[in-house]
């Protein structure tokens, strides 16, 4: 029984940052690229319906996990005695799929509006480069052995009792309550090569950083209750604070 429960363990958790690496390696080149290296070849119509389910499918489900059903989806996702533990896990598994596929199925629609040359396209590696360090960071700040699964399969390969980080609200959270979403919206602005498909891209993911987390924050009041309502009123939504 211990062999099993660690085998499996091992395995989700294998294949969680297995994808996770995939899923940045496939963005930042997505991104460096303008979307342009997409494997899909759908094309006129059939390429807008599925470009708009890529888009659609990452922030609609990755909301859905995040509330009171969708944990309990994720329990089901791992063996009965395992699937509580293995949540954090099987959630950072199902994000790094879910941008895994729509880099890789992307179909490019090859219309460039710009691309940088020269001092800009250096200012804008740079920025792009900036903005996943300041990403990284707040994954950081946030408790990165959750943010990538690490402690759901651990704590199922110890047998131990999985144990959450308190409410995050030093380094980067000090300034802003949602510096991930806000990351991650940089990342998507600051990729040098802009076309069409990089627009669509940056504007439908950057309307779900601002509304998506307004979602997180409401099961965060259920959770923490006080602490999280005074933590709200003294540090900014989504802009950081500048001065302390």
């Amino acid at each position: 029984m211990k062999a099993r429960r660690r085998a499996l363990a091992f395995l989700y958790g294998m294949v969680c940052h297995g994808l996770f690496i995939l899923a940045v390696s496939v963005m930042v080149r997505g991104l460096l690229r303008g979307m342009e290296n997409g494997l899909g070849r759908l094309e006129g119509t059939g390429a807008l319906i599925g470009n708009a389910f890529l888009l659609a499918q990452f922030p609609l489900l990755h909301s859905l996990l995040l509330g009171r059903r969708g944990r309990r989806v994720l329990t089901r996702l791992a063996p009965a005695d395992l699937g509580p533990t293995l949540a954090p896990t099987t959630y950072a598994l199902i994000a790094a799929l879910q941008i895994s596929i729509t880099f890789l199925l992307w179909s490019p629609s090859g219309i460039l509006l710009w691309r940088p040359q020269g001092t800009l396209e250096i200012l804008h590696r740079t920025a792009f480069v900036g903005a996943w360090i300041f990403l990284g960071k707040a994954l950081f700040d946030a408790g990165l052995g959750l943010q990538t699964g690490w402690i759901g399969w651990t704590s199922a390969w110890r047998g131990r009792t999985l144990r959450y980080p308190d409410l995050p609200r030093t380094g980067l959270f000090a300034r802003c309550r949602q510096p991930i979403y806000l990351g991650f919206a940089l990342i998507l602005w600051t990729g040098p090569v802009w076309t069409l498909d990089h627009l669509a891209l940056a504007l439908a993911w950057s309307i779900y950083c601002g509304l998506g987390p307004l979602h997180k924050e409401r099961s965060f009041l259920a959770m923490y209750g006080e602490a999280f309502a005074a933590y709200r009123s003294r540090t900014p939504y989504l802009f950081p604070r500048l001065l302390p």
